[in-house]
């Protein structure tokens, strides 16, 4: 019989669960939640950090929840790096659901569907390979170096009109990835099934092969929300190993990455609004010989000088020693930047907001946070509001 799953909050109280050393070790190595044992032999602490999703060890499931419990906020998080445009009305519907990926994979089923209910997209590929009769053009450079100028067979490139393109291929991978999702509903899964044997005709790409790239057009756009769906989807870390003789499949999203990506993206939206230009993750060095490096996730330019930098932080960082490295990190970067200000951005709740005037340096680090939990009008209101502070203190400053 399976044991019960055990669900624990994102950053949330610790639980404890008996666990086999087969199942301790293979916990430890996805890396998912902290395992501690405790002083009962065979029981131990899970602890979850800012991990999300769920890990299956063999039969037992553990779930990370995040903190925010409408999961269609999250999924806004999630898209708005991806598109602004398309994501800013929150337009996939996630309700009734209580986890994320299959949450998702409803969705995804009843869009994908849609858009190829009326026949796969089709287009023209370049295809290169070696045929009996010629099609096409020969490469005349492989067929005298490769095949040493034999009559048959012929190296050839020639364009294939046909579904095997990249909006269908790059479908049929969150499609395949989401029938290895645990907990998915009965009708998910049939929904999903009859979309994998629609792609019969799409190559399958080989583990780990990079996603397929593809532009938004007019002949795409019925498949553009389920495209964007789908990166989503692929982005999440997927993992599925055997540990001793414990199989481990899961998937996970990292909290702080999906919070930094929002941040800097909308932020760089609306302060482009407001003049000058964004610089994403901007090389830097802390010394004169270039050797230390520095990539602050936001400078915004204006006038030709940097006029503000920001760093998103889902949650302060504090390693062993070095309890406040987050301002530690601002000071260096407007020491490097000649700025008497530097911000940084928190997620509401996880950080007071505050204002740091450091001693002995005429600079000063504000903290400000933003509230997750606002809907996605709210949120972007918000963003806006910073920007327009950020612009106003830094022509104080000038």
């Amino acid at each position: 019989m399976a044991s019960p799953p055990l669900t624990l909050i994102e950053g949330g109280a610790a639980g404890c669960v008996a666990l086999t050393a087969s199942e301790y070790l293979a916990l430890q190595s996805v890396g998912f939640v902290s395992v501690t044992p405790t002083l009962e032999a065979g029981v131990y602490e899970l602890a979850a950090g800012r991990k999300v999703g769920a890990v299956s060890l063999g039969e037992r499931q553990i779930m990370v929840r995040p903190k925010i419990t409408d999961l269609n906020r999250l999924l806004f998080l999630l898209g708005y790096a991806r598109d602004p445009g398309i994501w800013r009305d929150d337009p996939v519907d996630l309700a009734g659901a209580d986890e994320l990926l299959p949450g998702i994979a409803e969705a995804f089923a009843r869009i994908a569907s849609r858009a190829v209910e009326q026949g796969l997209l089709q287009g023209y590929r370049t295809i290169t390979e070696r045929l009996p009769v010629l099609r096409g053009r020969m490469l005349a450079g492989e067929q005298m170096t490769r095949l040493y100028g034999l009559p048959v067979p012929l190296a050839v490139e020639y364009d294939d009109f046909t579904v095997d393109i990249s909006e269908n291929r790059l479908l049929l991978m969150a499609t395949m990835r989401l029938l290895t999702v645990p907990r998915l509903s009965a009708t998910a899964r049939q929904w999903l099934l009859r979309l994998r044997r629609s792609f019969a005709d799409v190559s399958v790409l080989p583990r780990g092969a990079a996603l397929p790239n593809w532009q938004p057009s007019r002949l795409n756009t019925l498949y553009q929300p389920a495209l964007r769906l789908a990166e989503i989807i692929l982005a999440a870390e997927s993992f599925e190993h055997q540990v001793g003789d414990v199989r481990v499949t899961g998937y996970m999203f990292d909290m702080w990455r999906i919070f930094e990506d929002f941040v800097t993206i909308a932020l760089s939206e609306a302060l482009g609004q407001l003049g000058g230009r964004c610089v994403p993750q901007d090389p830097l060095h802390l010394d004169d010989a270039d050797q230390v490096d520095m990539k602050p996730d936001l400078v915004w330019y204006c006038g030709g000088e940097a006029r503000a930098v920001i760093d998103a932080k889902y949650k302060a960082e504090r390693p062993d020693g070095f309890p406040n490295a987050d301002l530690y990190q601002m000071l260096a970067y407007c020491t490097v930047l000649q700025l008497q200000e530097g911000h940084l951005v928190y997620a509401k709740g996880n950080e007071p907001v505050s204002t740091h005037s450091i001693r002995g340096a005429d600079v000063i680090i504000r903290c400000h946070a933003l509230d997750l939990a606002l809907s996605p009008a709210h949120l972007l209101a918000q963003v806006d509001g910073l920007a327009r502070n950020l612009v106003s203190e830094s022509a104080v400053i000038r």
